[in-house]
C-alpha cells in the first residue's frame, strides 16, 4: 500500500463498515423488506471480493440439484440468478441460457454467467439480473424453475433463502483483515454467523488449514464446515471443445489471466508440471483488446514460450480476437471431502417451500 493509499483508505474502510453494520441491522430488525420466491433458494457467496472458487461450487451445487451427483434423487428444474459483472448493459435482465441453449454472447451475459452457462448446458438455467428476485419471479413462470441458485448472494439479503453455503479460500480467508477499500472483506467477518455451511477452498495449496478451520468455527459456531481441493478438470485448445489429449507438458507456457486469485492459476498449472516462462495479471472481468493479445504473444516470443494458456472464465472473451500462438485453456472443478453430507444439506434446502 502506498503512503497517500495508507491514510486515504483506512478511514474510507471506516465508513464501508459502518454502512455495512446498519444495512445488516436494517435487514434483522425487519426494517427492510426481504422478498421470498414460490420456491426453495440456495446462496452460494463470501466474505471478500472475488477469487473464493465460488464459480465452481455454483457448477457443484446445481449439478447436486439436478441429479447428477447424487443420481439416486429425483431431478430439480435449475435455475442460477447471477448480477453479471462486465456486461455492456449491467441494470437489464438478460436470459443467459434456459437450460438447454445459450441465448446471447458474453458482451450481454458477462463472463462468469456465461462460463456458469456453458459448463450448465442440460444441468441449468442462468439468468443474469441485478434484481434477483424480479429473475426469480420471471424464471417461475417462465421457466418453470424448481429451485434457485443465487451465486454471489450472501450480501444479497432482500432475497430469502433455504441455506447459505460460504465458500472462504483457505490462501486468503479475511481479505487481510480489513474492510473495502483498504482491504477485501465486503463486510466484518462476524457475518459468518449467518452461514449455513461453510466450504473452505483451495486447501491443497496451504499446509494446514486446521487453524482456519477452528477460526471460522469460533464465529459461524456449530454449522457445518468443508474442506475442498480445485483441480484440474481437462485442457483444451482455445476455440476447441476438445480436451487436449497430449497436453504441452513438455513445452514452456506463458500464463495470463483476469481473475481474482490470479496466484491459484499459476500454482495450479505448477502443480500440473507446467513451466511456465512468464505470468501476466490482469484486472478481474478485464475485456481483452487485439493490443493486449500481441503484447502477450510478443512477451511469449521473447521469452521462449511455445503457447499460451489461460483460464475458462477468460477464454469466454478471447473468441472475437486474433492470436498468433497456440492457446490452451486450463477448466477446474472443486472436489469436496465428505461430499455425501453437502449433498444431503443442499437437497434438504431444495425441498424447502
Amino acid at each position: 500500500m502506498t503512503s497517500s493509499a495508507s491514510i486515504v483508505l483506512p478511514p474510507l474502510s471506516a465508513i464501508y463498515t459502518a454502512v455495512a453494520r446498519a444495512r445488516l441491522t436494517a435487514y434483522r430488525r425487519g426494517w427492510l423488506s426481504v422478498a421470498k420466491l414460490a420456491a426453495p433458494v440456495i446462496s452460494v457467496g463470501n466474505l471478500t471480493t472475488g477469487g473464493t472458487g465460488k464459480t465452481p461450487m455454483v457448477e457443484w451445487v446445481c449439478r447436486v440439484l439436478a441429479g447428477r451427483i447424487a443420481d439416486d434423487q429425483p431431478a430439480k428444474k435449475v435455475c442460477v440468478l447471477t448480477r453479471g459483472y462486465g456486461r455492456v448493459n449491467p441494470k437489464s435482465q438478460v436470459v443467459v441460457s434456459n437450460g438447454t441453449e445459450i441465448l446471447v454472447g458474453e458482451r450481454e451475459s458477462g463472463d462468469e454467467p456465461m462460463l456458469l452457462a456453458r459448463n450448465l448446458l442440460g444441468i441449468a438455467a442462468v439468468i443474469a439480473n441485478p434484481n434477483r428476485v424480479a429473475a426469480g419471479e420471471w424464471a417461475l413462470k417462465n421457466l418453470g424453475s424448481e429451485v434457485f441458485v443465487l451465486d454471489d448472494g450472501f450480501q444479497h439479503l432482500r432475497l430469502a433463502r433455504s441455506l447459505d453455503i460460504v465458500t472462504i479460500d483457505a490462501t486468503n480467508p479475511f481479505g487481510g483483515g480489513r474492510l473495502l477499500p483498504a482491504g477485501r472483506l465486503r463486510e466484518p467477518v462476524s457475518g459468518l454467523s449467518r452461514a449455513g455451511c461453510v466450504v473452505i477452498t483451495r486447501t491443497e495449496q496451504v499446509e494446514d488449514w486446521s487453524a482456519l478451520r477452528d477460526a471460522v468455527q469460533g464465529v459461524a459456531g456449530s454449522v457445518p464446515i468443508f474442506s475442498s481441493r480445485m483441480v484440474t478438470a481437462r485442457i483444451r485448445e482455445l476455440g476447441s471443445e476438445e480436451a487436449d489429449l497430449e497436453r504441452p507438458s513438455a513445452q514452456r507456457l506463458g500464463a495470463f489471466c483476469g481473475v481474482g486469485n490470479p496466484e491459484s492459476f499459476f500454482n495450479q498449472l505448477r502443480r500440473e508440471g507446467y513451466e511456465l516462462a512468464f505470468t501476466r495479471t490482469f484486472a478481474d472481468h478485464h475485456r481483452y483488446s487485439q493490443p493486449d493479445l500481441d503484447q502477450l504473444v510478443g512477451q511469449a516470443r521473447s521469452s521462449g514460450a511455445a503457447a499460451l494458456i489461460t483460464t475458462a472464465k477468460d477464454a469466454t472473451k478471447l473468441a472475437a480476437l486474433r492470436l498468433n500462438l497456440p492457446c490452451y485453456v486450463l477448466e477446474i472443478e472443486i472436489e469436496i471431502d465428505d461430499a455425501e453430507r453437502l449433498v444431503k444439506l443442499i437437497r434438504q434446502a431444495g425441498e424447502k417451500g
